[in-house]
């Protein structure tokens, strides 16, 4: 057998040390389900919205005239629903450390594709300056009758 020379060992043993570092368990992050008082009396399979890392995401709003169970829209169609809806998202931002400016995805859900440049007209009211990434598509039908729904990530204050 061959003497092991000290260069060689130390070698091994700072590839034994370099594994052992790489094998730790990373810390695990932890997600912040959110929900509202008025929001968790519903008892809905999802939370109004989850934060992770530096992002929250929220999920899709509707346009509800209150949180109940039996919820109604606002009036006025599409229009007045965007509008509602950006503005609930902008409440939930707000309560928990975010807004509007911080949004950089937007899925908008509508009801019916030929109300997309309608809708366009309110959602982009909320966005002067840097626009956040979206997508927009129909479906075959939202919860309670409404004319789109809309859900978004955005990063945490500072």
């Amino acid at each position: 057998m061959y003497p092991m020379k000290i260069p060689t060992l130390v070698l091994i043993v700072l590839l034994c040390l370099a594994f052992c570092m790489m094998s730790e368990k990373k810390p695990k992050r932890n997600a912040t389900y959110l929900e509202t008082e008025e929001f968790s009396r519903l008892n809905l399979p999802f939370s109004q919205a989850v934060i992770y890392g530096n992002i929250i995401y929220v999920s899709g709003q509707l346009a509800e005239d209150g949180l109940t169970e039996e919820a109604t829209l606002v009036e006025g169609g599409i229009g007045p629903e965007t509008r509602q809806t950006m503005l609930y998202i902008k409440k939930i931002l707000e309560a928990n450390g975010s807004s509007i400016e911080n949004i950089i995805k937007c899925t908008c859900m509508l009801a019916a594709i030929e109300e997309w440049a309608e809708m366009n007209v309110e959602y982009i009211k909320f966005f002067p300056e840097n626009k956040p990434a979206r997508s927009a598509f129909a479906t075959n039908g939202l919860l309670f009758n409404a004319r789109v729904e809309i859900e978004c990530m955005a990063y945490l204050n500072d």
